[in-house]
């Protein structure tokens, strides 16, 4: 797999990953409970949001890696089989992405496999409520992810999937890569608010006008990264 292919593929799938308005919403919560505690102390949240953003990072990168072992046990099968698993990992983007651009014209909160679903989102609340400083962000970050994988494992397995022939070692900077763009938004929306271009409630609110073109752009870049691969154009 060349160097070129496996940037544009990856790069295709992180991208879609990016716009999930899972993660905007769970980072405007966090943002929220600290404004309401720190008021005056913006480098405080400022250090928080960073901090549960490297925290997302790196639960994310512990998670490519388990699920490139996972490919790997199944190796020898794999192999063999090389071309169905490729073709099920196209099919499956192009589902995802068909789920997601569904919600453009059809949303429903909590959609399967797209949005996280409604009986996890008091329990989030919750958690996210208890932060109260840089580490506790970063601590309760690591507990966030596992509430985030619905709505935004699906092209992480893709991904994870096409880069397990590579190996662990060789697959690291690409899952590293992969995961840089996955938070490039959360990191964004944290400075945003910090240099006070805009306030948690109007990104929050901008989230809620938006969502159904995030599933939109989301849906369209899943759906034709499953098609390019199935075709053989990447």
């Amino acid at each position: 797999m060349s160097e070129l292919i496996n940037f544009a593929r990856i790069t295709s799938l992180a991208l879609a990953d990016s716009v999930n308005p899972c993660e905007i919403a769970i980072l405007t919560m966090v943002l929220v409970t600290l404004l309401i505690q720190f008021p005056d102390k913006r480098k405080k949240v400022l250090y928080a949001g960073l901090a549960f953003s490297s925290a997302i990072y790196i639960g994310y990168l512990v998670y490519g890696i388990i699920i490139i072992e996972f490919f790997k046990i199944f190796a020898e099968w794999l192999r063999t089989n090389s071309h169905y698993v490729f073709n099920g990992l196209a099919i499956f983007a192009m589902i995802l992405g068909a789920l997601n651009i569904k919600d453009y014209f059809r949303y429903e909160p909590g959609g399967v496999a797209t949005e996280m679903p409604l009986f996890m989102r008091p329990r989030v609340k919750l958690i996210i409520q208890k932060i109260t400083s840089p580490l506790g962000a970063f601590l309760i970050g690591f507990i966030v992810t596992l509430f985030l994988l619905p709505c935004t494992m699906g092209p992480y397995i893709v991904a994870s999937g096409l880069l397990a022939e590579l190996g662990i070692l060789k697959s690291i900077p690409w899952l590293m890569y992969y995961n840089l763009i996955f938070i490039l938004p959360m990191l964004a929306i944290t400075f945003i608010v910090y240099f006070g271009l805009s306030q948690v409630e109007d990104v929050n609110g901008w989230k809620e006008r938006n969502i159904k073109r995030l599933h939109l752009a989301s849906g369209l870049l899943l759906f034709l990264t499953g098609l390019a691969l199935l075709m053989g154009w990447l």
